[in-house]
C-alpha cells in the first residue's frame, strides 16, 4: 500500500461561489449551464451536484469561478433562468484551501484529518472535491488564513512564514 505524503497546503482568497437551484435531472441540463459559461470565457474550478432526492426530480449544482468573472457568469446564465434551473445563488467571499500529495485514496483518515483541524479551527467547509493527490474545501474568504496555518500545522510542513494567493507551503512528511 502506497504510503501518503502531504507535500503541500495551497489557498486562495479569489473564489466566488455559484450555486443553481432547481435544476432538472435531464440529459443536457449541466450542458446548456457550462456551455453558457463557457460562451464568456469563464473558467470554472470546482463543481459539486447532487442528486435529485425529491419526486421533481431536480438538483443543485454548485459551481465556483473567480472573483472578477462572477459578473460575467450571472449574465451568461441569465436567460437559463426557469428552464435550466430556478434561482440562481451567489456568494462573493469565498477561498479555497487545500492539502496535496501522494497516497490520499488508499490511506484512510487523509480527509478526516483536514475535516477535523477545519473544524476546530471553526471553519466551516462549503464545497469538497478530491482526487488521488488533492483535498480541497471552499471556505469564508476570511478564514483561509487560519485554515492554512492549522492544516500546515497538522501536517506538519514547514514554510514561509507569510501566505500569498495560490502560494503552497512544501514540505515532505508521511503521516
Amino acid at each position: 500500500m502506497e504510503h501518503p505524503l502531504i507535500t503541500a497546503v495551497t489557498h486562495s482568497t479569489s473564489e466566488a461561489r455559484v450555486t443553481l437551484v432547481g435544476v432538472p435531472d435531464e440529459l443536457g441540463a449541466a450542458a446548456r449551464i457550462f456551455d453558457a459559461l463557457a460562451d464568456v470565457n469563464v473558467n470554472v474550478d470546482m463543481i459539486v451536484q447532487n442528486e435529485p432526492s425529491s419526486g421533481g426530480g431536480r438538483a443543485e449544482i454548485s459551481f465556483t469561478v473567480p472573483r472578477e468573472d462572477l459578473r460575467a457568469s450571472r449574465a451568461a446564465l441569465e436567460p437559463l433562468t426557469g428552464q435550466s434551473f430556478l434561482e440562481l445563488i451567489a456568494h462573493e467571499e469565498m477561498g479555497k484551501v487545500s492539502i496535496v500529495g501522494a497516497g490520499m485514496r488508499s490511506h484512510p483518515g487523509v480527509a478526516a484529518k483536514v475535516f477535523n483541524v477545519l473544524a476546530q479551527e471553526q471553519v466551516n467547509i462549503e464545497m469538497i472535491s478530491t482526487s488521488p493527490i488533492k483535498i480541497s474545501c471552499v471556505i469564508d474568504r476570511e478564514r483561509v488564513p487560519r485554515a492554512v496555518q492549522a492544516l500546515h500545522s497538522a501536517f506538519e510542513l514547514s514554510g514561509p512564514g507569510t501566505l500569498g494567493e495560490e502560494e503552497p507551503f512544501k514540505a515532505r512528511q508521511a503521516l
